[in-house]
């Protein structure tokens, strides 16, 4: 068996970076964080190579975040009230979420999985169930679709030059 704290060593930072994003809450992803090699460690790691426990321990992490999403829309949370004074860099931010947010849950499961976890085709297709042609269809999609959700407030952002106005950026 694989060892746990190798496992966790080697596998935090992308299950928490994939968390963060999928979940959308720090605090909410480093709770799944602690609660995926929880898990880990109580169960029988696989002895097979190393990329099927990466797999496994991403499979792990998206089965207990697809919970916490499914269990936080049963109870939603107010938003809070939108700042109009957000910089550039905070309105992106938003874009993305709202983007990622457009997505179907696989497709966001695969270009998170990719993007921000770092996980080859095989990888996710064995975190996910599907084949590797089912990922590359899928990431191909999210990517384009992410492309022409994210075209606006991109090109509005290109358009508006930063200049320099009494020492201040605006």
């Amino acid at each position: 068996m694989a060892d746990a704290e190798l496992l966790f060593a080697e596998h935090r930072q992308g299950v928490f970076r994939y968390l963060c994003r999928l979940v959308g809450r720090v605090e909410a992803a480093q709770d799944l964080t602690q609660e995926v090699f929880l898990r880990v460690s109580r169960a029988g790691v696989p002895t097979s190579d190393p990329a099927g426990a990466r797999a496994w321990v991403f499979r792990i992490a998206r089965n207990l975040a697809l919970n916490h999403l499914r269990d936080t829309r049963r109870q939603p949370v107010p938003a809070p009230p939108a700042d109009r004074t957000a910089p550039a860099v905070q309105e992106l931010a938003v874009a993305l979420a709202q983007a990622l947010a457009s997505l179907g849950d696989l497709d966001r499961d695969v270009f998170l999985l990719r993007e921000a976890a770092g996980l080859s085709y095989g990888e996710i297709a064995s975190a996910c169930d599907i084949s590797v042609d089912a990922v590359r269809a899928r990431l191909y999609r999210a990517r384009n679709e992410l492309r022409v959700a994210l075209d606006g407030p991109l090109s509005l952002r290109r358009q508006s030059p930063i200049s320099l106005n009494g020492g201040e950026w605006t």
